[in-house]
């Protein structure tokens, strides 16, 4: 069963969550952190996907602090709209994280997994927060820059080797630095993930996609 919940942060803010439900035994709970183009219909895939895995899952709409329901495309005004909205509320969306996960701690341990934006600000709940068995990151922009920050919970990385956002230099140092964490490369480009994109690469999602349900399997189970 799929249904948008309110949900309030600390500094009260109320913000709408896509919520996913699993037809089966629960396995615990995931925050789907979404990319700089909200939550989408790539974004609900995904949560459900995880739910059909048996999570409880759940993605919070970052972007409606600024406007409620946005909802940008792949193309290059979409890209400068959500670049704009991720300045504008980076800092604060960690407040929707933390709600999130409290929200879905009944089901038992909690990961977070993340993709682009979302997956930088995975890093940063699993550097931050103490209640996270798990922490998935999808190509974070800025998570080499954040290389610094050490995971309080298992954390893996997938990123594109063909990405030029995320130079591989800067995924080799901060996996030199973080030999703590799994960082798996793959030969494909940003967003390799999105099948709503031209960069998707189903060899390597498939891939990625295993290698993180065994991880969850893992630590939230």
């Amino acid at each position: 069963m799929t249904e948008y919940v309110d949900i309030f942060t600390k500094d009260n803010h109320k913000f709408q969550a896509y919520l996913s439900q699993p037809n089966q035994k629960v396995k615990g709970g995931i925050v789907i952190i979404q990319e700089i183009f909200g939550v989408n219909d790539h974004i609900k895939e995904v949560c459900n996907l995880y739910s059909n895995h048996g999570y409880l899952t759940i993605a919070p709409c970052l972007f409606d602090r600024e406007n409620k329901n946005i909802e940008l495309d792949y193309d290059q005004e979409g890209i400068m709209e959500g670049r704009r909205l991720k300045e504008l509320l980076n800092e604060l969306s960690i407040n929707e994280i933390e709600s999130s996960i409290s929200f879905v701690e009944s089901a038992g341990k909690v990961g977070v997994i993340g993709y682009c934006w979302g997956g930088s600000l995975s890093w940063k709940a699993a550097c931050k927060f103490n209640n996270l068995s798990s922490s998935i990151i999808y190509y974070g922009g800025d998570v080499p820059k954040l290389k610094n920050l050490i995971p309080k919970c298992p954390t893996m990385c997938h990123f594109g080797e063909l990405d030029q956002s995320i130079p591989i230099d800067e995924v080799k140092e901060f996996k030199k630095l973080n030999q703590n964490v799994n960082v798996f490369t793959y030969p494909a480009d940003h967003g390799f993930n999105c099948n709503h994109r031209n960069q998707y690469n189903k060899k390597c999602s498939d891939i990625a996609l295993e290698r993180s349900l065994g991880f969850l399997e893992k630590n939230l189970n």
